[in-house]
């Protein structure tokens, strides 16, 4: 177990005592950050309603498009939703505290993925990677510019898009961190998804 997850254990037993610690583990769920880009946003929407346990962490710029989606795509029963209200991003404390066994990013915009490679966590999508980061949680990051041209979703119709240098390197960059995976199409993020629950399945988290 790497140092950092095993010191946050540590101090969970001492906390917690090691029979709440066990039950909390038993019972860890999916976290799932969402942002304000429009890539595949209903297609992500669609992967959460098929996790048993879920909680979402809601980007101000993609509260709107939540609250649009939420009753057409029925999220998973008990599916709790944290917004990005308060200046600390006060829910990002479950991940200290043994809640979730797994971080999915997605969709993840350029600005989100660029904030994550450089360290800034001044929103809650960026600031649950951190933490996330900090216990060596298990992160899939579905980052939507990955390429010279892309076709993307706006309010209009599909369009092209040209996603700069700086991008691209920014997302090649994301897949260098440390118990991060980057998927670059939902073929890639329907994968990472399903290799994941099978290790956890298996006693493999």
């Amino acid at each position: 177990m790497p140092l950092i997850a095993s010191t946050c254990l540590v101090w969970l037993c001492r906390y917690w005592g090691w029979r709440e610690v066990v039950r909390a583990i038993k019972n860890r769920r999916w976290a799932w950050a969402l942002t304000g880009s429009g890539h595949f946003f209903t297609e992500c929407l669609s992967m959460i309603r098929e996790l048993s346990a879920v909680d979402l962490f809601v980007s101000k710029a993609a509260a709107e498009v939540v609250r649009m989606y939420r009753d057409r795509l029925e999220l998973p029963r008990g599916a709790r939703i944290f917004r990005d209200t308060t200046a600390s991003a006060a829910p990002v404390g479950r991940f200290y505290d043994g809640y979730y066994h797994t971080l999915v990013l997605a969709p993840a915009t350029s600005n989100t993925v660029a904030k994550c490679v450089h360290g800034i966590a001044d929103t809650l999508a960026t600031n649950v990677f951190c933490q996330a980061g900090k216990c060596r949680i298990p992160t899939i990051v579905f980052a939507c510019d990955n390429a010279p041209e892309l076709e993307t979703r706006a309010p209009g119709g599909m369009v092209k898009v040209y996603p700069r240098r700086i991008d691209l390197e920014n997302t090649k960059q994301l897949a260098e961190f440390e118990a991060t995976a980057v998927a670059t199409s939902l073929a890639d993020l329907e994968t990472a998804l399903r290799l994941r629950a099978h290790e956890l399945v298996h006693g493999d988290a």
